[in-house]
């Protein structure tokens, strides 16, 4: 299971939000430094989230986004991906794969095309509240289940998913492992679990489940355990 450290941006700052929370947001300084520190504990890939954009439904922190990457560790990217040029605005910004959210519910002929122009590069973010998946910025709940989305997205091609459960992120007081679990059996998808982590038996619960990774945020900037601690649980050399 690979581990993914977090690093979330808004106003050109790393952050952490409370519930997907725009104005219960807590800094942690410089995007770059975060993603010089992960590399240097032993990340192999980065979580980065653009949170203006994903409001604003286009990109907002394009200049921090290049700075992590410059750091030399694959990044996976989301918030504000809406359309292929928008991917291609950020492949050529050097990330490794796009994470479509809200474009992956309300333009699934977009997701197809991603996947077919853009092959492994594309990834699918299922945020949900309640069962429900919300999108724009979580700031919108719609009627359709993760799993029906999850099924949507594996029928146009998509492989991985990030499943987030929007009340647990950024509380530290463990995944929806249940929830989880649930995608992973009905849809034999690839998922990255990610929302509420704060121990390392939360990661060994979503190992347990069948995740393939696991993003973590507030957990490290907390001090709630190490990089190189959760790199063990998940398997891979720290």
């Amino acid at each position: 299971m690979r581990i993914y450290p977090a690093i979330d941006i808004k106003g050109g700052r790393a952050v952490r939000l409370y519930q997907g929370e725009m104005d219960r947001s807590t800094e942690y300084g410089d995007p770059a430094d975060n993603a010089r520190r992960w590399k240097e504990q032993g990340a192999s890939f980065l979580h980065v989230v653009d949170l203006d954009g994903a409001f604003a439904g286009r990109e907002k922190n394009l200049t921090a986004v290049r700075a992590i990457c410059a750091r030399g560790l694959p990044v996976q990217l989301g918030g504000g991906i809406r359309s292929l040029q928008d991917i291609g605005l950020r492949l050529e910004a050097g990330v490794t794969r796009v994470i479509l959210g809200t474009a992956a519910l309300e333009d699934p002929e977009l997701v197809r095309e991603a996947c077919r122009q853009y092959p492994d590069r594309v990834v699918c973010g299922i945020d949900a509240r309640d069962g429900r998946v919300a999108v724009r910025g979580w700031a919108q709940l719609s009627d359709v289940t993760a799993v029906e989305l999850g099924l949507r997205m594996r029928d146009a091609g998509v492989q991985t998913v990030i499943y987030t459960d929007i009340a647990r992120d950024g509380t530290l007081q463990g995944p929806n492992v249940e929830r989880t679990a649930e995608l992973i059996a009905k849809t034999g998808l690839s998922v990255i679990g990610s929302g509420g982590i704060g121990a390392l038996a939360d990661l060994k619960a979503l190992k347990d489940a069948g995740c393939a990774g696991a993003v973590v945020g507030k957990a490290l900037y907390a001090g709630r355990f190490t990089l190189r601690e959760a790199l063990k649980i998940g398997g891979e050399e720290a």
